[in-house]
């Protein structure tokens, strides 16, 4: 049987038109995470779960009543934190299973774009969450998680493919960076809709648009890297059993994976290094809005203001430190980051309620370590993989993101129910960025990448 690895001579001088292609994705993406995920559903789900509790509560008042879910109550401004807390355990286990699959698909970038757009799908359903119908809200985000990671360990996987060791940190830096710009891009027109509300609509009708269009915009974009990329193929290993077919010979390859990964003591300490510092982030990023909206009473034009500012700041964040790591590394840079996450997250917890400008100075901050935490983190890990499993391995890595992000997730949802208080709700979160730098300062990332049987960069 002949393979289905593309000869280098074939791939090597594509691999400016791969990457152009590759590019997009994070364009096309970043317009949900953005828009929904970080700006817009979670304030907009908390008030329909509010409306549910307790239906015709004033503007500002305290709901005092549990909505019960399988019979056990929950507060409804906890509701978001819990629903990103299930959503991501049921990544964790997914995407293991996705990533062995990837490695065998005989056109990655079609089962890229499977993914893609079925999420895109849940993310244009979102329009038609009104009134007090909570449920829907919480499905919907389910559903449109799942598939946006595994989509992104597809996406992810393909930078082994199309850069060069050297190459991988700049080519990851200008993919995050590109869809900072996508995300901010929507997120203004989405502003301007939400401020304005132009043809009389008023702001949940303005909300809804802006929901929808966030999966549309990931919809229609990801066309571009799919028929980009649809000439590069999946690997076949001829030591798994071809008979066994592409699912069953996927099992026994994610097996393999689980049993081989003990000879890669620094990809395991760094996996779970990222582990805690990555869930850091992502509760970060997930919850901000709704820190600003309930903690800080800011106005959702204030909250999209802001997000905005952070877009456009982390696309120069994340060319800065992609320049940062071909000085002195990208661990160093990675380390870096989270030293100023650390601080990011203190302030957060100083800031007085309605203070916008001391807000907005924090989003400047976070903009300036978010891509370059994000991007570095991605090609560090590309280094210590062995070649030709990469989907499989980063699926190890959204997995274990999603292994632990449920706990920050959580952690802030229980911190709020028993405080009433997001601040010591976004405070509790420093230990994250502690424990994660600790563990990556111990990572000897050039023994890992030798271990890997990988080019050792000239700059680690």
């Amino acid at each position: 049987m002949t393979s289905q690895v593309a000869a280098p001579a074939d791939i090597e001088p594509q691999n400016g038109r791969f990457r152009r292609s590759w590019y997009w994705y994070d364009w096309a993406n970043s317009a949900y995470v953005t828009t929904t995920a970080t700006v817009l559903l979670g304030p907009y789900l908390t008030s329909v779960a509010k409306e549910a509790a307790c239906p015709g509560l004033a503007e500002g008042a305290q709901c005092t009543t549990d909505l019960s879910i399988l019979g056990v109550p929950v507060d409804p401004g906890s509701l978001v934190p819990y629903t990103v807390t299930a959503a991501t355990i049921l990544s964790a286990i997914v995407l293991i299973f996705v990533g062995a699959i990837a490695d065998r698909s005989p056109r990655p970038a079609r089962l890229l774009g499977g993914f893609a757009w079925v999420g895109s799908l849940a993310a244009c359903f979102m329009f038609f969450l009104v009134g007090s119908n909570w449920q829907l809200g919480v499905g919907l985000m389910m559903v449109a998680a799942v598939c946006l990671g595994s989509a992104q360990v597809v996406y992810d996987s393909l930078l082994c493919r199309i850069a060069s060791p050297d190459e991988r940190d700049s080519v990851s830096s200008r993919g995050w960076a590109l869809g900072y710009l996508g995300g901010g891009l929507l997120l203004a027109i989405n502003l301007a809709l939400v401020t304005i509300k132009p043809f009389g609509l008023d702001t949940e009708t303005a909300v809804r648009i802006s929901l929808l269009s966030a999966g549309l915009w990931w919809a229609l974009f990801t066309v571009i890297p799919v028929k980009g990329m649809w000439d590069l193929r999946g690997v076949e290993r001829p030591e798994v059993a071809r008979e066994a077919g592409v699912v069953g010979g996927s099992l026994r390859q994610l097996w393999d994976t689980f049993t081989e990964l003990r000879a890669f003591p620094q990809t395991m300490l760094f996996l779970l290094a990222y582990l805690f510092f990555n869930d850091g982030i992502q509760t970060v990023i997930g919850v901000s809005s709704l820190y600003g909206a309930e903690e800080l009473h800011f106005k959702q034009e204030q909250l999209i203001v802001t997000i905005l500012l952070v877009q456009f700041v982390a696309f120069g964040g994340a060319m800065l430190f992609g320049r940062l790591a071909a000085r002195i590394g990208a661990w160093r840079s990675v380390l870096l980051s989270l030293a100023l996450w650390t601080v990011t997250v203190a302030l957060a917890f100083l800031v007085p309620e309605e203070a916008f400008y001391p807000f907005l100075a924090l989003g400047v901050l976070i903009g300036i370590v978010l891509g370059g935490s994000q991007a570095l983190s991605r090609s560090l890990y590309s280094q210590l993989i062995p070649k030709n499993r990469e989907a499989e391995f980063f699926s190890l890595y959204q997995a274990m993101e999603r292994g632990t992000s449920w706990f920050g997730t959580l952690t802030f949802g229980l911190v709020y129910q028993l405080t009433h208080s997001y601040r010591w709700a976004i405070i509790a979160l420093v230990v994250f960025f502690v424990l994660g730098g600790v563990l990556l300062a111990r990572v000897d990332v050039r023994q890992g990448i030798i271990d890997a049987g990988n080019e050792v960069p000239k700059v680690v």
